[in-house]
């Protein structure tokens, strides 16, 4: 005789269905939050001793603006002076690498793209995820061996322009990936209407294909940006070797092997926390009203 189940033993079942998967769905959350705890913890824990003169971060000596005031009155403040020539650099090198980056990316996407034999575009693509997929290390010291050859050979000291030649290696195949999933999606047939009308290649470049693109182009744009930011090993191994050249990373890493965090610098660090998440927390409200406009159009069109 087959086995019938009661209705009782199917909502028994079904309740501890419910069960497990909110159990699931609890532990999942649980381990998120914890993750994001552990992410912003010691930024948080910053930006509260930003708010202490003491020189030493766990000992609270009582709550103070000081070390914003002397981050910004920075006159005779050796080391808020430093703080900012840092931040300058920083932004200095960072904007460099990131238009390189974009312009030579945007147009060897394109030229990948475009190239005719499968195999030559295989083998271009497979070249241009090598240094993403490589340690940041091991471009370091090769970009460090290549300008030691050529300081030897020309006599070329590693300057400013070597560290934005680093910086542009690292973020390059970035932009490539950015830039080929609009070339993807771009219909292929606008580019030969345009040679049919009568546009010269580089006129259908210019107006044609680069205006369809223009969303990877700025996606790879600010991700370079934010690779040379945060970039600290190409930085060590490129920057000149003269003039105590320093960007946030390296001023960082000699301030804390020399003592504890100075005090201007936990300022600083909670000023920009503060920035970025005043920025993302503005864009995530700008794409939920574009996403809920978009969704009372479609409502509005089948109604």
């Amino acid at each position: 005789m087959e086995n019938v189940l009661t209705e009782e033993q199917v909502n028994q079942a079904l309740k501890r269905k419910r069960i497990k998967a909110r159990i699931n769905k609890i532990i999942v959350m649980a381990l998120v939050y914890f993750v994001l705890l552990l992410m912003y913890l010691p930024l948080i824990y910053i930006t509260i001793y930003s708010f202490t003169t003491s020189k030493t971060t766990g000992i609270w000596g009582g709550f103070s603006f000081d070390n914003y005031t002397t981050l910004f009155n920075y006159k005779g403040n050796l080391v808020a002076q430093k703080i900012w020539n840092a931040a300058k650099n920083t932004a200095l090198v960072a904007l460099s690498a990131a238009l390189v980056s974009t312009i030579l990316g945007a147009l060897g996407a394109i030229g990948i793209y475009y190239t005719r034999k499968k195999w030559i575009r295989s083998t271009l693509e497979y070249v241009n995820q090598i240094p993403v997929v490589n340690a940041e290390i091991v471009t370091a010291v090769a970009l460090c061996v290549l300008f030691v050859i050529l300081s030897k050979a020309f006599g070329w000291e590693r300057s400013f322009l070597t560290l934005v030649i680093g910086h542009v290696v690292l973020s390059l195949p970035y932009v490539v990936l950015s830039v080929e999933p609009k070339l993807e999606q771009m219909d292929p047939s606008i580019y030969e209407a345009a040679m049919d009308l009568g546009a010269t290649q580089t006129q259908a470049l210019f107006k044609v294909i680069i205006p369809d693109i223009v969303p990877g182009i700025l996606t790879g744009f600010l991700l370079s940006i934010t690779l040379s930011l945060d970039d600290y090993v190409i930085t060590a191994f490129t920057r000149p070797t003269v003039g105590g050249f320093d960007t946030i990373s390296t001023y960082v890493d000699a301030a804390t092997a020399k003592g504890p965090l100075p005090t201007q610098l936990r300022a600083f660090t909670a000023i920009l926390f503060a920035v970025i998440l005043i920025v993302m927390i503005i864009m995530n409200i700008r794409n939920a009203k574009k996403s809920n406009a978009l969704n009372k159009k479609e409502k509005n069109k089948n109604a």
